[in-house]
Formats: structure tokens, sequence, C-alpha cells
């Protein structure tokens, strides 16, 4: 009987993979540099059927017990292909057929996605999304994203390039952003923006998020009040979409998502004054679930539904 799934979540800095059971439970687990393989794609993409190996050979599962492979990818991707069209913080990756080379060294059906998509999939299946048919999970961290799952399907865009919040333009001026637009929701709340803001707040250029969440738990009040500010920058940055998919939920998950608690209600007090009456009564904001999980589960989700 096949059971199981592979979930890969490629990260710029790190591979984690998974082997996921039919109930979402994650019961082996392996981790990798993926700078150790930045050398070509070719590279990184032998490290992860090795290691996919490696997992099953520990974990004493024959592949005829796996359905398949999910992989979550940071980046442009063509799902019905298999082909992964571009990866900004991963030199070489430019249309790579992914699909075809993992299916050919592990003997195993694979399926790619977006990793924003794969955490929106994880989190509306087996987290913070379960019941909801229409909603956003947002990924706030290095750079800004978002998965939409409208009507009980993911939502990707005739380009797979559906989802992009980040570049959503915050006002009419402001920093140039790497997508080639200017004053995009990622270059105010996105890491580099907020570490050099938190420099500034704190006058220590050095100081990390993490330090100032610490400081914010602790009830600093220049920290409690730099979190409130975040809270309110992503509020803004929200009421177009809300306006405009009336979601259900909107989950935020990623690295600055630790200190949600101090950005709530910021976030909700923006929503309730900025956003159309019938949409923000409608909407909810939460935490995402699964925490670093979510692109792992949500390969299950890829896998199972014959939709994907």
């Amino acid at each position: 009987m096949k059971q199981f799934v592979v979930g890969v979540d490629v990260g710029g800095t790190n591979v984690k993979l998974g082997i996921v059971d039919a109930s979402s439970r994650i019961s082996l687990r392996a981790v990798f540099s993926t700078r150790k393989f930045i050398s070509s794609p070719r590279c990184l993409i032998k490290a992860i059927s090795q290691n996919v190996a490696s997992l099953l050979k520990e974990g004493g599962i024959s592949k005829k017990s796996v359905c398949g492979i999910g992989i979550g990818l940071p980046g442009l991707v063509d799902v019905e292909k298999g082909i992964v069209r571009l990866l900004p913080n991963i030199p070489g990756w430019k249309n790579v057929p992914l699909k075809k080379i993992l299916k050919a060294k592990t003997g195993l059906p694979v399926q790619i996605e977006n990793d924003v998509n794969m955490m929106a999939l994880g989190e509306w299946k087996y987290g913070a999304g379960q019941g909801y048919k229409n909603l956003i999970c947002m990924t706030l961290g290095t750079g800004v994203g978002a998965g939409l799952i409208l009507n009980n399907e993911i939502y990707r865009g005739p380009g797979f390039a559906a989802g992009e919040i980040g570049h959503a333009p915050l006002n009419e001026h402001g920093p140039r952003c790497g997508c080639g637009g200017y004053a995009c929701f990622e270059r105010y709340v996105g890491n580099a923006a907020l570490q050099k803001w938190a420099g500034k707040v704190f006058h220590k250029s050095n100081i990390t998020l993490e330090e100032v969440f610490c400081l914010a738990r602790e009830g600093n009040t220049r920290a409690l009040r730099f979190w409130q500010d975040v809270g309110t920058k992503v509020g803004t940055g929200l009421i177009g979409a809300i306006n405009l998919l009336n979601p259900e939920r909107i989950i935020i998950g990623g690295g600055v998502s630790s200190s949600f608690q101090f950005m709530a209600p910021a976030i909700r007090k923006v929503i309730d004054a900025r956003v159309m009456q019938t949409q923000a009564s409608l909407v909810s904001i939460i935490k995402a679930k699964l925490g670093d999980d979510a692109g792992l589960v949500g390969a299950r989700v890829l896998i199972s539904s014959r939709k994907y």
C-alpha cells in the first residue's frame, strides 16, 4: 500500500526532507546545506536524490510504499511541465527539467511546486487553514510572498506566478526593488528592511530581529513599538488583497511570524479601519500553525490530490 510521501523543501540556505505518512505526521527527517551543492543544479539534484534514498533506507521503507516526492522551490516553477523556470537566490536554475531528472534518479513520481504554495497547501489541509475555502497564506522572511487558496483550490495563475504580494506597491514613490519596481511591500517588511529599521530604532547596526523579539517579550517599550509599527505596515500591505479576494482567513508564517503576537493588534486595527466593511468583517488573521514543517506537510497534499 502506498502510504508515504517524501517532502522536500528547498531553501537558499538549507534543503529539508521528511517522510510524511497518511496522517500528515513526519516520521523521519533530514537536512543538508544548499550552499555545499550550489555549483550546478545537477549537483543539488543529485544530493536531493541521495538524501531521499538514505531516508527511505533508514526507515526501512520500500519504494512500493511511496506515493511520490513533492518538492517546493523558492522561485518560478512550471507545475504542469515540471520545469523550474528560475530560482532568484540559487544560481544556475533556469529552465531546469527537475521533475524529469529527479524521477529518473529516484524511480519515484515527482511533483514540483512553488515553496509558498506548498506551505499554503499544508496549512490549508492540516494547519491553521483547516475548514476554510478561501485563504491567503503569507510568508514574512527574506522575501514576502503568498499562496492563494480560492474555492478549495490553489490558485497559481496562467504563468504560475500568482501570489506575489511582496511586490504590490505600498506607495507611489519609494525604494527600488529587485523585481524592477519600487515601493514594493517587501522593501518595507522583508528581513533586510526590518534589520535596517531595527538598527536605527536601537542605534545598533548589528541587532538581529531575534533580539528585538526577545526584548519585546521582556516588555521593552521600544521593541514593542517596533513590532507594532511593523504590524501597521503589514496590515497596510494586506488591504488591497483583502478587498480584492475577500478571503475568510489570512495565515502569516515565515521567520518574522515569531513576533506575530506583538504585530497582530496593529494588523487588525488597520484592517478594521481601512478595509471595506464586508471584507473586514469576514476575515480573520492568524499565525501559521505548522511552522517550518508546512512545506513538508504540503507535499502530502500536493501528491495525494489528483488535482495537483
